[in-house]
């Protein structure tokens, strides 16, 4: 499990969006937030607000204690570094 709480919140963020079927420029554009900074906040690169997670967790229809729960998934993975994807 990465220990970077921004990675965790961002594996975690990226699981509920996908829940929804929805795309980050989804999320960015219902949000009123920038797709590129949601991007980085799923990549762990940004140390984001509470004022955002709140927004984004109502966006999503869930608590902001949801978004900080640890992800379901584990994926090792450092700020900023993208998985290379299956073919």
């Amino acid at each position: 499990m990465p220990t970077d709480p921004r990675v965790q919140f961002g594996l975690r963020l990226a699981e509920v969006r996908k829940r929804r079927q929805w795309s980050q420029e989804h999320l960015a554009l219902q949000s009123g937030l920038a797709r590129s900074y949601v991007s980085g906040v799923e990549r762990g690169l940004r140390n984001i607000a509470l004022l955002n997670i709140v927004k984004l967790a109502d966006t999503l229809g869930v608590s902001p204690a949801e978004l900080l729960e640890p992800p379901t998934h584990h994926v090792e993975r450092k700020p900023g570094v993208v998985p290379k994807r299956s073919r």
